[in-house]
């Protein structure tokens, strides 16, 4: 017969083991606890688990039963839906149902571990330990039973020893005793009583030997089989109780997974167009297409909703025609190529919803909807010329067929530039407007639909020239006002300009207006009252008056009275006030006249006398006369009055409103300073408005402010702060 393998055994290979064998079953044992605990801990979760899906499910119910109607056929459905909800609704009712019974499984799972699993490992924990306890006494008597068989044997061999040691006393006993033959007889007793002790410890260490061999060969063998048997049982009972919370999951998972897969088999019923047929099945109804919009006359110019087609119109028209016509065919191409486009990629998107390409679909749904925003822009461009180019065409017939069109581009102006249409210049921060490429024709972008097609073609950069001096010509005629008086006011009679004075800048305003109001005057010199007219621009007409003369120019000395010599002096008069604001400066109001006693050396600042004082003030802020010439003793008598003077001037006419102060121009740095910056002007310029200064090829100026970024810059001439192109200018070297 084959052998058969036998497994080794506790008894076998450990013998005196069963210490360190008891305290590994007791390991294992208490081992059983720590299991228990999982699985009750296990327990706990999948009651939480399960308390939280249902929470989790009930909640969303609550959502969904709040917009169960608005998701189904929207807010304001023509029909009501009652209790039906849409397709996607009733798998998402699925979803939370599936949820609901996986959370019951959940709950009923964590119920059978504790009663099926950790209930009954605590039980058997409990016996097992006992068992364990059993055969910790037991081994503990089979040892003490060993220990007494070795504390017998040790007595026997005591008295063994005595016995012995009497046996010598007796025999010596008998060497010297006086009676020999008595000490002989208790010699030869003890002698017998020695050798009886020897046989009964000889017979007590066989006994001995016997008990020790069946205690390391039966007894202690057989205690640790039975200990191993005891762990064995412990595994055994472990394992029955794994395997029952293993079948347990398992059935919690199978039930869960047919609970997933009747929903993975609810989801392929709801087709996508399910939901969108309810809706509109429950939204139908009637709908009326919103009216054109028709011509609506101004309240305050009635007319009617004819196109205006005279000839003005018509080079609008023609332009808008021009345009529309020229964008319309690109614009039907560039339509026409993105809709291929986007047919194009809503075949690849087919194709990824069938599964035949891997791509990210929402990416390319996102590509779709860009191309397709910009499909309408283009769209609508075209839509709006196709429209214009009809209804221009239907009114006024194809006006673009024999037409010069000019090759207009966009421009922007780094010099200033009129424009050629309106005549006005071509302002801004960036100054855009448009060009002709042919002709040099310029525009504004707002003059741009308003310009005739009659370009006549390139031209030389002479011809340009002329072309833009005519252009310029005809638009500059446009803007200047009517010469003639206005056919509500009477005409005003022939003054004469002999002998008469400008009262602005004269200094007499204020005299003419107190001669008028018949305030005293008092008499001054011919010499003092009569400067001559300043050289600098004159300021804007405000209201026309008749000033007489300062009273002086009616009287003369008498006949044979000399006339005083006196040294002429340089007046001026203050164009701004100005208040004194450091050492050697003189405070001086707006309007007085001064006498100059130091001309501007460079520094920006001038030596007055006002009155008695002297000062120095800054050279922007005084108007300084021609220097006048000394009065000439005629001899004559009275001489004839002069003509009345008729003034311009604002200042001489009494007015009740209160007086407003200028704010003059920036100061020049004091003397010492650094001196002022001048600029020399490149080329000719002329001002377009009271803004500018007009400039010859050559002239200084002082500069006051240099170009911020807008392409002027502020200059000084003669008191007067303005601006001119800073192309035109350059800072002066010398």
């Amino acid at each position: 017969m084959a052998e058969v393998d036998v497994a080794p055994t506790f008894g076998a290979e450990l013998k005196d083991g069963f210490k360190p064998a008891n305290v590994w079953v007791a390991n294992g044992i208490a081992w059983l606890d720590d299991i228990q605990t999982f699985y009750r801990e296990r327990s706990a979760i999948e009651k939480e688990h399960s308390a939280k899906l249902n929470a989790l499910a009930k909640k969303y119910f609550e959502k969904k039963n709040k917009k169960s109607t608005s998701l189904s056929v929207g807010d304001t459905p023509a029909m009501t839906p009652g209790s039906l909800e849409n397709a996607s609704l009733t798998i998402w009712t699925t979803h939370l149902t599936t949820l609901e019974s996986i959370a019951d499984e959940h709950e009923k799972y964590a119920n059978e571990l504790i009663q099926k699993v950790a209930d009954p490992m605590k039980y058997f924990a409990g016996r097992f330990e006992e068992l364990r306890k059993r055969h910790v006494e037991y081994a503990t008597k089979l040892e003490a039973e060993r220990d007494s068989s070795y504390a017998e044997l040790r007595k026997t061999k005591t008295k063994y020893d005595a016995a012995c040691q009497e046996v010598e006393s007796k025999r010596k006993k008998t060497e010297s005793s006086f009676d020999k033959a008595k000490a002989q007889s208790q010699y030869q007793q003890q002698l017998q009583d020695m050798n009886n002790v020897k046989n009964t410890y000889l017979i007590a260490i066989n006994v001995t030997n016997k008990q020790k061999e069946k205690y390391y060969h039966e007894y202690v063998p057989e205690v640790l089989d039975n200990l191993q048997d005891l762990s064995e049982f412990r595994t055994l009972k472990l394992n029955g109780l794994w395997s029952t919370a293993a079948s347990l999951e398992t059935a919690m998972l199978l039930q869960s997974n047919s609970l997933v897969d009747h929903l993975a088999q609810e989801i392929t019923r709801n087709q996508p167009h399910l939901d969108s047929m309810m809706y509109i099945r429950h939204n139908m109804g009637s709908w009326q297409e919103p009216s054109d919009r028709a011509f609506e006359p101004s309240p305050v110019w009635h007319d009617d909703d004819l196109m205006i087609t005279d000839e003005a119109a018509k080079v609008f028209l023609r332009n808008v025609l021009n345009k529309s016509k020229g964008q319309l065919g690109d614009l039907r191409r560039e339509v026409d190529k993105k809709r291929r486009e986007i047919e194009g990629v809503k075949r690849v998107k087919q194709r990824i919803r069938e599964g035949k390409e891997n791509k990210d679909e929402v990416l390319v749904v996102s590509q779709i909807f860009s191309m397709q925003e910009d499909l309408h822009q283009v769209d609508r461009k075209r839509l709006t010329a196709e429209v214009e180019t009809s209804t221009i065409t239907s009114a006024v017939g194809d006006v673009t067929l024999g037409a010069k069109n000019h090759n207009f581009k966009s421009q922007t102006f780094k010099i200033p530039t009129n424009c050629d249409l309106c005549g006005e210049r071509i302002w801004g921060l960036s100054a855009k407007g448009f060009d002709c490429r042919d002709c040099g024709y310029t525009c504004h972008s707002k003059c741009e639909m308003k310009v005739p097609a009659e370009c006549p073609g390139e031209l030389s950069k002479e011809e340009r020239k002329k072309y833009k001096s005519e252009r310029q010509s005809a638009a500059g005629s446009l803007l200047k006002p009517p010469t003639g008086p206005p056919d509500h006011v009477a005409e005003l009679p022939t003054l004469s300009r002999s002998n008469t004075m400008n009262s602005l800048s004269s200094g007499y305003a204020a005299s003419a207006n107190r001669s008028i109001s018949g305030s005293v005057v008092s008499p001054r010199s011919p010499a003092e009252d009569t400067p001559p007219e300043p050289s600098g621009p004159r300021p804007a007409v405000k209201k026309t008056r008749l000033v007489a003369p300062p009273p002086a120019a009616y009287i003369s000395e008498l006949p044979g009275s000399a006339v005083p010599a006196k040294t002429a002096e340089q007046k001026g008069k203050m164009l701004y006030t100005f208040e004194a604001n450091g050492d050697g400066e003189v405070s001086v109001t707006e309007g007085r006249e001064v006498v100059v006693l130091e001309p501007d050396d460079g520094t920006g600042w001038i030596k007055v006398r006002a009155g008695y004082k002297e000062g120095i003030v800054p050279a922007s802020y005084i108007e300084v006369y021609p220097a006048p010439i000394a009065p000439q003793d005629t001899g004559s008598s009275f001489n004839t009055r002069p003509a009345s003077t008729y003034s311009n001037s604002g200042s001489s006419i009494g007015t009740t409103g209160p007086a407003v102060k200028k704010k003059g121009p920036a100061v020049a740095p004091r003397r010492g300073a650094k001196k002022l910056k001048y600029v020399v002007a490149l080329y000719d310029y002329t001002a377009q408005s009271d803004t500018e200064h007009s400039m010859s090829e050559g002239e200084r100026f002082v500069l006051i402010k240099e170009d911020p970024g807008d392409g002027w810059a502020e200059v000084e001439k003669g008191g007067v702060t303005k601006s001119v192109p800073a192309s035109y200018v350059q800072v002066a070297t010398d």
